[in-house]
Order: structure tokens, then C-alpha cells, then sequence
């Protein structure tokens, strides 16, 4: 693949994972939403941290731990301010923490929707014959790769299929079968597109 166009593709997630809580107020199991504030409550030198989450349907409001007696020398003065003052950034790395959440309610629900940056690495080769596409994530999606190259390449997944078939298309690491697992940090593909009648349609939509 000497004719390869390298582009690293940036993936973030758009819709924070919901936590399935039964909600005493709705009598059953709900969503809840991130409600985007921490609650900061300090006792003494031992501090507690939440981020509010609010059900979906009634607004009942549940606390997801961040901090639980914690003393106060142990949180840094700067991430302490972020706290207070509800720090968006903050908010959407504990927000989109689906290892954590999962840690305290166990069921979850997930979004697959990402958005995608897009970034030529080296020169714009016009003549490019093929791809090499570098996956970071700014952190874990749930979006299926497949998916995720169908919809930013513009085509099929049974497409994606014929060309792992036929050879012209490898995912490192991991192989064919991470095109149905969700899109991972460091995952490298490579899509020979020598045969492709609409070879420069595709390479277009890879590059943005």
C-alpha cells in the first residue's frame, strides 16, 4: 500500500451513557440523565463529591460517588475548583465514565452516537489507492467499527464485508472480528481501494 493516505480519525462520543436506577418516585426502573453539576459537600476536613443525575420522566434525583470521604489535602486545590464550579470538562470525563457507572448500578444504557475529527497525516496524495486509518478515542464508544466505517466512508457494511473477504481490507489488532465490536484506541485499517470504481469518493469522505 505505497499509495496509502494516512488519516487519524478522532472519536467522541455525543450522548452521555444512562444509568438505569429504580426511580422510588416512578415506582419502576428509569433512565437517568446527567444533570451536568457536581454537589459538593464538605464536613470538617472529609469532603464528599456527586455528580447529579436526574430521572427522565419525573426528575427525582440520584447521586453518582466520585468522592466519598475524602480528605481534603488528598484532592488537589485546582481539581477541587473544577468541582465547585461544575468544570463542563470535568463533568463530561465523569459523565461518559462508563466503567464506573456500571461499578455502582450495574445496568446501563448506551448511545452509539460519535462525532468523528478528521486529520491527514503527511502529504494529500491525490493518486492514493488505498487507506490506512488510525483510530483515538477520547474515550470508550459503543459504536460497532463496522458501523463506524460504513458511516464515515459512505458505504455498506456488507460491502465492509466482501472487501474483509476478499483481503483488501485489514484491522489491526484483532483482525476481522473487531469490525462488530465497538471502535477501540490504537486500532489501525488499512482498505485497498486499487479496484474500486468510486475509490476517490470514498478517500474523499475518509479525509472529511
Amino acid at each position: 500500500m505505497s499509495s496509502a493516505l494516512r488519516i487519524h480519525w478522532t472519536i467522541a462520543p455525543e450522548i452521555a451513557p444512562r444509568p438505569l436506577i429504580n426511580c422510588n418516585r416512578c415506582g419502576c426502573v428509569k433512565a437517568y440523565r446527567c444533570g451536568g453539576k457536581f454537589r459538593v459537600n464538605a464536613n470538617g476536613k472529609r469532603i464528599d463529591v456527586w455528580l447529579i443525575y436526574r430521572c427522565v420522566d419525573c426528575d427525582n434525583s440520584w447521586n453518582f460517588g466520585i468522592f466519598e470521604r475524602c480528605n481534603r489535602r488528598d484532592i488537589a486545590p485546582a481539581l477541587l475548583a473544577a468541582l465547585e464550579s461544575n468544570d463542563p470538562v470535568l463533568v463530561r470525563s465523569h459523565a461518559f465514565d462508563i466503567v464506573a457507572l456500571r461499578n455502582q448500578v450495574g445496568r446501563v444504557e448506551e448511545f452509539p452516537d460519535a462525532a468523528v475529527r478528521k486529520q491527514v497525516i503527511g502529504e494529500m496524495k491525490e493518486d492514493a489507492t488505498a487507506l490506512e486509518l488510525q483510530l483515538g478515542l477520547e474515550m470508550p464508544v459503543s459504536l460497532r467499527l463496522d458501523r463506524l466505517l460504513a458511516n464515515e466512508l459512505g458505504i455498506s457494511r456488507s460491502r465492509l464485508q466482501a472487501l474483509d473477504e476478499r483481503r483488501l481490507l485489514t484491522v489491526e489488532p484483532d483482525g476481522a472480528k473487531a469490525l462488530r465490536k465497538p471502535a477501540r484506541e490504537g486500532a489501525t485499517i488499512r482498505i485497498d481501494l486499487a479496484g474500486e470504481p468510486d475509490r476517490r469518493i470514498i478517500i474523499s469522505a475518509a479525509g472529511g
